[in-house]
Parts: structure tokens; C-alpha cells; sequence
């Protein structure tokens, strides 16, 4: 019997199949038998107990122009497949929390979900890297003008970035007797409303920010070093970042040593982090990608090693 593999994710439509890491991740199932079935939040509900959904069975097709075609559309409860991925990419709303807690009760009746939702609603990908302070740049959490603004006089240079945000957007950087800085705070606080994230600048961003994805707590040995565009503190790929492949050196290993015991634990089973220099900055946990860019750069199947890890835990 064909193991049946039922993925959370965004509108097929929106997939852009040369680099999206889901779509990688469904292709290396594919290859090894499984059948694929999509679901949208909009098709997950719960009635009498049981968490549902509908869904569209897909077979892919290795073509630039028509990637992938329908084969039927069905609707099951998610424990009738074999295992569900939460591959739906932020913004992380309040619907986004609502098809965690729907994907947790669904694990508690027996559906293995990937990452566990309960963990993926906690760790709160800027916050959660704080955890691990040994491994993070000088850094503070506040809302209150006055503290933020010390951070910035006692480090001069200082990132600050909302708790939200994604692909690079809304961060500021403030250097020493910064004329913008009352309003990068009162912008990004809603004017003491809301928590921001400061961090001192790390120089070494003008190497990139390398992305290090690791599966079960180990990491891929190969990371994606996103470098900012000229004029640019951001090296997000969205934020017109370029990517760099290249090994990972003894600090990522060890950051990655510090941190997979815990990944393990939380049931996060695909994760990427986010390094600067000898700091770590960031826990996407998620949606993480760069799967295609690495895989390119050194001839990897990191999708299929993903896929060959859930079988292990099905059978």
C-alpha cells in the first residue's frame, strides 16, 4: 500500500517550481512512491471531534510550464494519511495559529503532523534563537523607548526589527548618533504598543547571512550564505540578497550542536537557522527554504533525506 503524504501549503498556483523547497519535498515523495494529497487552511475543519480537510490529490510532472496535474479531489479525516506537513508560509497570523491548533488536535487523535503545530505556534522564530543566548549577538526585546534607545547608546550600531516580520521586511539599522532613530522605534513599537527585537550589528553580514537547514536536530552539511545587495544590511533573498553555498565551519557545528537537542525534543523536525558571522540570529521553524539552492550547489537530495526520515518515524 502507498504511503499517502498530505501537505499544508499555499495555492499551488503561487508555487514557483524551480525553487520552492515544498514542492521539493512532494517531488522526493513522489520518487519514492508516495501519493501526494494538497491541503489549503481554508480546507481544514473540525466536526464531532475529528479534524478534516479537504484535499487534492496531485501527481508532478518534471515541466517548467505545467508542474503538476490534478488527479482527484477528496475529503478525510487527517489521520487517515500517513504524514502531514505544515508547509504554509507566513504571514503568521491569527488563522495561522487557528490551523495549528486544528493540526494539534488532529495529532492528538493519532495524525503524525511535521513540525509538531504546538511547537511551531510557540517558537516564535526571532524570540525562540534567544533561548540559546550563548549563541546570539548582544540583543534586546522591549517596547519602552527609553530601554531601546540605551540599547543603542551602549552598542551604537544596532539592528531593530519587528517579531513578525519576514523576508527582511520593516528592519532598520541605526548607527551611532542616528538622526532616524526616535522614529524607527516609535515606527516599529506603534509608539510603545508593541515589542520590537534589537541586536548590535554584525559586521560580518557583508558575508552573508547563511541559512543552515537541519532535519531532526542534525544539520545538512552544506549551508546557503545570502549576501546583501550593494547599499543593503539585509541579506534575505526577498530583499534582493544573492545566494552563496558553502560548507559549514566548526562555529555553525557548534551552534547547531547547542541547539538540535531541544529541535529534537519540540518535535521540530525541518528548520533552518539563520547565522551571521560566529552568531546565530534567527529559528525559522515554520516554512524554511533554500533546499533548491543548495541542492544545486553540491549535487544533495535534502528533500529526500527529509522524506527518508519521515518513513523512518512511520514505520
Amino acid at each position: 500500500m502507498n504511503l499517502r503524504l498530505g501537505v499544508v501549503m499555499d495555492s499551488l498556483e503561487s508555487i514557483n517550481h524551480k525553487k520552492d523547497s515544498t514542492l521539493a519535498m512532494m517531488a522526493a515523495a513522489q520518487r519514492k512512491g508516495w501519493e501526494i494529497y494538497t491541503i489549503q487552511q481554508a480546507g481544514l475543519f473540525t466536526t464531532q471531534g475529528i479534524v478534516s480537510a479537504k484535499q487534492i490529490k496531485i501527481a508532478i510532472i518534471e515541466n517548467q510550464t505545467h508542474w503538476y496535474e490534478v488527479i482527484s479531489e477528496v475529503t478525510t479525516p487527517l489521520s487517515d494519511l500517513d504524514a502531514v506537513l505544515m508547509r504554509k508560509e507566513p504571514p503568521f497570523n491569527m488563522e495561522y495559529i487557528y490551523s495549528t491548533y486544528l493540526l494539534e488536535q488532529a495529532e492528538s487523535a493519532g495524525a503524525m503532523i511535521l513540525n509538531r503545530p504546538g511547537s511551531i505556534r510557540d517558537c516564535n522564530e526571532k524570540l525562540f534563537a534567544l533561548e540559546f543566548p550563548q549563541c546570539c549577538p548582544a540583543h534586546l526585546v522591549s517596547r519602552d523607548t527609553d530601554i531601546l534607545r540605551g540599547f543603542h547608546e551602549e552598542h551604537e550600531d544596532v539592528i531593530f526589527k519587528p517579531l513578525d516580520g519576514m523576508g527582511g521586511a520593516s528592519i532598520f539599522r541605526a548607527r551611532p548618533n542616528d538622526s532616524n532613530l526616535s522614529v524607527i522605534i516609535e515606527t516599529l513599537t506603534d509608539h510603545g504598543n508593541r515589542q520590537i527585537m534589537a541586536q548590535k550589528f554584525i559586521p560580518e553580514i557583508t558575508q552573508g547571512d547563511t541559512r543552515i537547514l537541519l532535519i531532526n536536530g542534525e544539520p545538512v552539511p552544506y549551508g546557503l550564505s545570502r549576501i546583501p545587495a550593494e547599499g543593503e544590511t539585509r541579506g534575505n533573498l526577498a530583499a534582493g540578497g544573492s545566494g552563496v553555498a558553502r560548507p559549514l565551519n566548526d562555529r555553525d557545528r557548534w551552534i547547531c550542536d547547542q541547539i538540535g537537542p531541544v529541535l529534537r525534543e519540540k518535535g521540530l523536525y525541518f528548520v533552518g537557522i539563520d547565522v551571521i558571522g560566529d552568531y546565530l540570529t534567527e529559528i525559522n521553524v515554520t516554512c524554511p527554504t533554500c533546499i533548491r539552492e543548495i541542492d544545486k550547489a553540491y549535487d544533495l537530495d535534502i528533500a529526500g533525506e527529509y522524506i527518508s526520515f519521515i518513513e523512518t518515524l512511520i514505520h
